[in-house]
This record gives structure tokens, sequence and C-alpha cells, in this order.
């Protein structure tokens, strides 16, 4: 009863998602495809928002679990649907974790050094993304460039937001790590047989902390 109580409620949903996430990287490194690899691909988020969302008690919480959701749309999309449709599913979790990130600004003042990090973010990601597309057809690299413009404001609204920045700040952190990866192998920057050791890897630790700080936080918090 006490469990049921506490941040951790149906935490066998918890490690099921690191289960499906983590040994993902199996079908990654091996090169599978298909409709059962593609479900095996988004089991890893879809069992975090599923998490979250027993764990939801206010809007707040309902709010990580909707963009933790539309992660695992996007990462189905990717694959059965193509790049457009994942890129246009992800936007919309950016968008909700930006404006949740956005209500839960620091209220405690960061140090130099963090909100440096938290006002180059932006910029410094524009700079690279278009660093490693610039080669690309002019439509391409722009949608990159805007693309990633999103995924960076994520970035730097979770890191100078309440949330633990060594969870969410990270985690967020990583993500966008993930995403100048996959620029950096479809742009022949890096080979995908280098980029394939990180992109999957980075994002999905990425979602992971990101779910663990925001979910723990907003319920821990709740039963006060």
């Amino acid at each position: 009863m006490a469990r049921e109580q506490g941040w951790d409620r149906a935490h066998w949903l918890w490690l099921a998602g690191l289960a499906g996430g983590i040994s993902f990287f199996v079908a990654v490194f091996q090169r599978w495809d298909g409709p059962a690899i593609w479900a095996w691909k988004t089991s890893g988020v879809a069992l975090l928002a599923a998490w979250a969302v027993a764990n939801a008690r206010n809007r707040d919480g309902w709010m990580i679990a909707a963009a933790l959701g539309f992660g695992a749309l996007g990462d189905w999309l990717l694959e059965g649907w193509g790049l457009v449709g994942g890129a246009m599913a992800f936007a919309v979790a950016h968008g909700i974790s930006i404006t949740l990130y956005l209500k839960h600004k620091r209220r405690a003042g960061m140090t130099g050094s963090q909100r440096f990090l938290s006002l180059v973010t932006v910029p410094l990601a524009l700079v690279i993304a278009w660093a490693l597309t610039r080669q690309a057809e002019p439509a391409e690299m722009a949608a990159a460039v805007g693309y990633t413009a999103i995924v960076a404001l994520m970035a730097a609204t979770a890191w100078s937001s309440r949330f633990p920045r060594y969870r969410t700040g990270i985690g967020a952190m990583m993500f966008l790590a993930s995403d100048l990866f996959i620029f950096a192998g479809e742009g022949g920057m890096v080979s995908k047989d280098v980029t394939l050791w990180f992109v999957w890897p980075l994002y999905f630790a990425g979602q992971a902390l990101i779910a663990w700080g925001v979910v723990s936080t907003l319920s821990r918090e709740a039963r006060r």
C-alpha cells in the first residue's frame, strides 16, 4: 500500500520500459526491420508513458505523460511512415514539454555556468545543425534547422526548470545530442556505422531520465 502512494506507482511499467528500450539496441546493432521491430522500438517510451499515466495526479502529470506518449508515437511513425510523420509527432511532444518546463521555471538562482548553458543551447545547436546539413538540399536543411530549434528549446527550458537538473536537464540534453547525431549521419559528416552507437542510447536514456525527473518530482509533491 505504501508503494501505491509513492512516486513509483506501477513500478513494473518503469522496469518494463527500461527493458524494452535498452534491449532494442540489439535490433539497432543488427539493423533489423519490420513491423515487429517497430513495435519493439516503440515499447520503451510507450511503457514510460504508461508509467507516467499511472503516476499522474494533476494536469502537469498528464502533460508529461502526453509528451512521452507523442514521443512513442514518433518512434513508430519514423519507421512506419517516414521522417516527416515522426518529426511532427515529436514536435508536438516537445511543445507540450516546453510548456510544462516554462510553467515550472527554476525558483532558486542558477550558477553562472548553468545559466550560460541555458542561454547558448539554442543558438549553438542551430549552428551545429546547419554545419551538419549544409550540403543537403535547402528545404531539407531548413527543416533540420527548424526542428533542431524546437528540440534545443525543449532542452534549454528543461535545463533551466526546477525539475532535477541531473535527471530531467541532462536527459533533455541527451535527447538533443541524439538528434544532432542523426543529422551527422544523414549529412555524411559521420559514418552511420558510428552514429548507430550513439543515436538510440542517447535518445532512450534521455527519455528515461526526463520521465524519472519529472514524474518523481510531481508525484512526490502531490502527496504532501
